[in-house]
C-alpha cells in the first residue's frame, strides 16, 4: 500500500478567479470538476502522474484568521528569469508580502486572495522541477514530519536536518515536499492543504487506518459526508485521502 501527492488544495473566496491566476503564473491549463472547484494543472498532463503536482482550488467561506503555514515556491532558470517572472506575477494581481524574511535573494509574493509563495532564485536543485520548484511546510520538527510523510506516502527522503527535510516522488520528477523549522504554532486551518491518493486497486480505508497507526488524526474542516477522509498529520496540518485513482 502507498499513497501519492498529488495536488495542493487552495480554499478561495472565487476559485475561478485564483485558479486563473495560478494557471497564468504556472503556464497550465484550467478546468472544472463542478461548481465551486477550479483545477489547474499542465497542459496535456494525464493526471495523476508523478511529474506534476496539481492545483485544486475549491470555494469555501473563509474565516478571518488562518495560518498559512503551506505554500509554493517557484522555480526560475535565470536571474533575468526571475525578475521577468515576478514582474509578470505582479501584473497578473500578485503583491510583495513581508513574512519577516529579511535580505533574501528570493522574492516573497501574495496571490490575489493573499496566499504567499515565493520565487526563487536560480538553484540547481530544482531545474528539472517544471514552474513548482517545491511545496514548503512550515513546521516545528522537521525529523518528525520526514518520518511520518516518508511513510504515508511512496516518495523518497532525500534530506533531513534539524532544521529542513525535503522528499521527491521516487519516481525522481515533478517538485520537492520540503519542511521547514519555524518557530509559529498550529491554532488555526490551513487555507492551503495536501490531497493524498491510493494507486488504483488500493483500499481508501486501509491507508487512512494505516495513517492513523503512524499518528494521524481525524480532522474536521466542515467537509460533511464526502468520499474523502480529512486527517491531520502530528503538527495538525490537515491533508486528505482521495479515493483511489
Amino acid at each position: 500500500m502507498a499513497l501519492r501527492l498529488v495536488q495542493v488544495n487552495f480554499k478561495a473566496r472565487d476559485d475561478s478567479a485564483l485558479g486563473r491566476f495560478w494557471a497564468d503564473a504556472l503556464g497550465w491549463g484550467v478546468s472544472s470538476e463542478g461548481p465551486g472547484v477550479t483545477n489547474v494543472e499542465p497542459v496535456g498532463f494525464v493526471w495523476p502522474g508523478p511529474s506534476a503536482v496539481c492545483v485544486d482550488v475549491v470555494a469555501v467561506p473563509d474565516p478571518e484568521t488562518v495560518k498559512y503555514r503551506v505554500h509554493l515556491d517557484l522555480a526560475t532558470t535565470s536571474q533575468a528569469h526571475q525578475a521577468e517572472l515576478v514582474a509578470r506575477l505582479e501584473e497578473l494581481g500578485a503583491t510583495p508580502a513581508d513574512v519577516g524574511q529579511g535580505e533574501v535573494p528570493w522574492t516573497v509574493l501574495a496571490d490575489p486572495e493573499g496566499n504567499v509563495f515565493c520565487v526563487l532564485e536560480p538553484r540547481e536543485i530544482y531545474r528539472d522541477t517544471g514552474p513548482i520548484a517545491a511545496v514548503v511546510v512550515n513546521c516545528a520538527d522537521p525529523r518528525a514530519m520526514a518520518r511520518f510523510w516518508g511513510e504515508a506516502m511512496d516518495w523518497t527522503v532525500h534530506e533531513v536536518t534539524d532544521d529542513h527535510a525535503r522528499l521527491r516522488s521516487a519516481k525522481g520528477v515533478g517538485p520537492y515536499l520540503e519542511f521547514i523549522r519555524t518557530p509559529d504554532v498550529q491554532t488555526f486551518w490551513n487555507r492551503v492543504h495536501l490531497d493524498l491518493m491510493p494507486y488504483p486497486g488500493d483500499d481508501q480505508s486501509a491507508e487512512v487506518a494505516r495513517l492513523r497507526a503512524l499518528g494521524a488524526t481525524d480532522a474536521d474542516v466542515g467537509q460533511g459526508d464526502v468520499p474523502w477522509k480529512c486527517l491531520a498529520d502530528s503538527e495538525g496540518n490537515e491533508f486528505c485521502v482521495l479515493t483511489p485513482g
